[in-house]
């Protein structure tokens, strides 16, 4: 394997096959597909990225002032991370040397180095692009720090992975991460209709058709314009209607992994908009975690801490209901179990809120732990033995069901310890009712121990 076939560019980046020549005329290889086709030649043109590459985007700024900063490019597949990359280096005037971490090692980022180093004493700069560089591990992650901080290389990573999980924290205090947002859909017309003036003829689709195909692609530019070539290449040319695309192309798969950030973003969203109470978007964010292949059971366990912790004594009942949906899914499993989760999410989204009784247990836990062993008064102890008796114990003890209003009044906290108020139930669902109780014995207990 050679230099340039291992590191891809190793001299000034050029245009390439398929792109603009010197003569403005685009340069088209039979058999290049269609995304490296239509690859942008200037930042300017890249889509769906202007809060970085407008007028005053922070990328465009950073080439204006000639002081390219080494970069971590964070985003889904196909939103520009390898075209923005090769551009800056265009744009800066450096070498564009690309390394994949999927098939690298130590050997060939050592390698790299020393090309960098060689370059830098004739003068010359390099930015390594790093694509899917949360795939290093930690000690090939620490081998890029010496040649960041020299100045040996700028380099350009791209992550589809948070960053702050992802990646060291030594690298990251050296490295500005830059967020690029998937295609939304104008930006997904846009890359139509340049596929459209690239091959010189029209999509073969009815406008809902098209905003179907938009759909699938899921914010991925790259995987709409492989669409696009295998609607290109239909010997029938005859539009088609969005039933008929769907048969003919697959949807993009829902981007979700049970182990990584996605994971967590999406029972976030979940659990946010049930404590919103939106029961719409609660079930959107359900089904899409359905869809992405989570486990039902993980969910049901979610929205029951969300019954105790959320919902509280405001609805008592929402978490036996809790209990009884996770419940119905084990006994009838999927999909006809999750009809009872999602029945559940309505109801949780849709009930009074209170979280006084989570806030009320955290207090609680609090004073526990600094009052140490302190003992219950005596009158509330029990007294089997003569020799207790003989000491105090149960001595003075007023049965409440004995009492005016079944109400004693008496005070349960230790000796020595002042009353608390741990529980302030809100003005909400049940707890109206609660509160309303809980005031009143605090009257009774005012006048009974004055």
């Amino acid at each position: 394997m050679t230099g340039d076939d291992l590191f891809g560019s190793v001299t000034p980046p050029k245009a390439e096959a398929g792109q603009t020549g010197p003569s403005g005329q685009r340069r088209a290889v039979p058999t290049q597909p269609l995304a490296d086709r239509l690859r942008p030649e200037r930042l300017e043109d890249v889509v769906g990225q202007s809060g970085l590459l407008g007028p005053d985007g922070a990328l465009t700024r950073m080439l204006e002032r000639g002081s390219l900063a080494s970069l971590i490019l964070w985003g889904g597949p196909g939103v520009g991370k390898t075209t923005i990359a090769r551009l800056l280096a265009r744009a800066a005037g450096l070498t564009f040397v690309q390394l994949s971490a999927v098939f690298s090692g130590v050997a060939d980022l050592k390698k790299a180095f020393e090309t960098a180093r060689n370059l830098a004493r004739t003068g010359g700069g390099t930015l390594l692009f790093v694509d899917e560089i949360h795939r290093f591990n930690r000690a090939q992650q620490d081998g890029f720090l010496p040649v960041v901080e020299d100045g040996t290389i700028v380099l350009v990573g791209a992550t589809t992975e948070n960053p702050s999980f992802a990646l060291n924290s030594a690298l990251l205090s050296r490295c500005q991460v830059m967020v690029l947002s998937r295609l939304d859909d104008p930006a997904l017309e846009a890359l139509l209709v340049r596929a459209e003036e690239e091959t010189g003829r029209p999509l073969p689709l009815t406008e809902d058709a098209r905003a179907a195909l938009r759909a699938m692609a899921d914010g991925d530019g790259r995987y709409l314009l492989n669409m696009v070539e295998q609607l290109m290449s239909l010997k029938d040319q005859t539009a088609l209607d969005p039933a008929a695309l769907a048969r003919l192309l697959a949807r993009r798969a829902v981007l979700y992994d049970r182990d990584r950030e996605e994971h967590y973003n999406l029972i976030s969203a979940l659990h946010k908009s049930m404590r919103g109470s939106d029961p719409d978007a609660a079930l959107y964010w359900f089904a899409r975690m359905l869809e992405g292949g989570e486990d039902p059971r993980y969910i049901a366990r979610r929205l029951t801490r969300f019954a105790a912790e959320d919902v509280g004594m405001a609805d008592p009942h929402a978490l036996p209901l809790a209990v009884a949906a996770w419940e119905t899914y084990e006994r009838l499993g999927s999909p006809e179990g999750e009809l009872a989760l999602a029945q559940l999410v309505v109801h949780l989204a849709t009930a009074a809120k209170s979280n006084a009784a989570y806030k009320a247990y955290g207090a609680a836990r609090r004073a526990a732990k600094a009052t140490g062993s302190l003992m219950p008064p005596a009158h509330i102890l029990n007294a089997p033995t003569r020799l207790m008796q003989d000491i105090g114990y149960g001595k003075g003890y007023e049965y409440d069901h004995d009492a005016e209003e079944g109400f004693s009044g008496q005070n349960y906290f230790p000796d020595g310890m002042r009353r608390q108020n741990f529980y302030t139930p809100t003005g909400r669902g049940y707890e109206r009712e609660v509160r309303h109780r809980l005031e009143t014995w605090a009257r009774l207990r005012d006048r009974r121990q004055s």
